[in-house]
C-alpha cells in the first residue's frame, strides 16, 4: 500500500489537500472517494478513516481522502466554507478518480458527509458501484440544531443563556456565529439545514452504524429511512445494513477506534460488489 499527500487546485477556490491511498498491486479493485463529516467531527474521525483507508488499499481499492475548502489542511477558513464549494470540489475529486482508474466509483461518507454525497449524486449523472454510509445524518436541520447546542452548552457554563431559536434568528440576519471554535456562516447553515438524505439513483448501499447498546440494532430514524428506500418501487438499489458495538468515535473527547466497524465495512463491500 502506498499513501501520497498532495495539494491540487480546487474546483471553486484555493488549494485542496488530499491523501491518496493506492494498493501495491494492479489492477485496482475499485476507486473510493471519501467525504468527511462536519466541523470537529472531521478531526475526531481522522484516525478511524485512515485505518479503514489503509485496510481497503490492502484489499485492492484506491481511496481518495480530500479535506474540503476551509476544513483544516485545504485553503480557506471555516467561516468561508460553502456547501456549493464543497460540492464543486467533490465533483472534481470524483472526476479525478474516474479518469485515473477507469472503474465505477464507490462513495464513502461519514455523518454529514453522507448528506453531501446525497446532494452530489442528485446533480451528477454518475451511478456509483456502491455508496457506503457510516452513521449517516438523514436530516440536516436536526444536525444543525445539534451543532448549535454546542454553543448553548458552552454559554451556560459561562453564564450566558441562548436558545436555538435566537441563534437561528442571528444566522438569518446574516451574522457569522462562532460555535465550538468554528465560524458558521449563514449560507452554510442554511444549506445544511435544507439537506435531506436521498437514495442514490442506482448501485448498492452499505449502511453501517455504531452503537454503545448491548444489543446492536439500527436506530428507529435510520430504520424508517431504509424501509422507505426499500419500498420505493422506482429505486433499483440494494441496501445492506449492519450495526456494530463501539463508541461514537466522531464525537468522543479522546480519539477512539472501533475495529468492528472496519471489519463490517469490508464485509459489506465484499457482499455487494463480490
Amino acid at each position: 500500500m502506498v499513501a501520497r499527500a498532495d495539494f491540487v487546485k480546487g474546483a471553486a477556490q484555493g488549494a485542496l489537500f488530499q491523501i491518496l491511498h493506492e494498493p501495491a498491486t494492479q489492477p485496482v479493485r475499485g476507486a473510493v472517494l471519501y467525504v468527511h463529516p462536519f466541523a470537529e467531527e472531521l478531526n475526531k474521525s481522522r484516525r478511524m478513516v485512515a485505518l479503514q483507508a489503509r485496510r481497503l488499499a490492502e484489499l485492492g481499492y484506491v481511496v481518495l481522502i480530500p479535506d474540503l475548502h476551509g476544513c483544516g489542511d485545504s485553503s480557506g477558513d471555516f467561516s468561508e466554507a460553502r456547501w456549493e464549494t464543497w460540492l464543486s470540489d467533490l465533483g472534481q475529486c470524483l472526476e479525478q478518480v474516474q479518469a485515473s482508474y477507469q472503474v465505477p466509483p464507490i462513495l464513502w461518507g461519514l455523518r454529514a458527509g453522507c448528506l453531501l454525497i446525497s446532494d452530489l449524486l442528485q446533480v451528477r449523472d454518475e451511478i456509483p458501484a456502491a455508496t457506503l454510509f457510516w452513521q449517516p445524518v438523514t436530516n440536516g436541520e436536526l444536525h444543525l440544531t445539534q451543532f448549535l447546542r454546542l454553543r448553548m452548552a458552552a454559554g451556560m457554563i459561562g453564564g450566558t443563556k441562548e436558545t436555538t431559536a435566537q441563534l437561528r434568528a442571528r444566522l438569518d440576519a446574516g451574522e457569522v456565529l462562532e460555535v465550538a471554535g468554528y465560524g458558521l456562516a449563514p449560507a452554510l447553515a442554511a444549506r445544511l439545514a435544507a439537506a435531506r438524505l436521498q437514495p442514490p439513483k442506482g448501485g448498492a448501499v452499505c449502511w453501517l452504524e455504531v452503537t454503545q447498546a448491548e444489543t446492536p440494532t439500527l436506530p428507529p430514524a435510520s430504520a424508517r429511512v431504509v424501509e422507505a428506500w426499500q419500498q420505493a418501487a422506482e429505486q433499483s438499489i440494494r441496501i445492506e445494513t449492519a450495526v456494530v458495538q463501539g463508541e461514537p468515535f466522531w464525537a468522543t473527547q479522546e480519539i477512539r477506534e472501533v475495529p468492528a466497524l472496519l471489519t463490517a465495512t469490508e464485509r459489506a463491500l465484499t457482499e455487494v460488489l463480490g
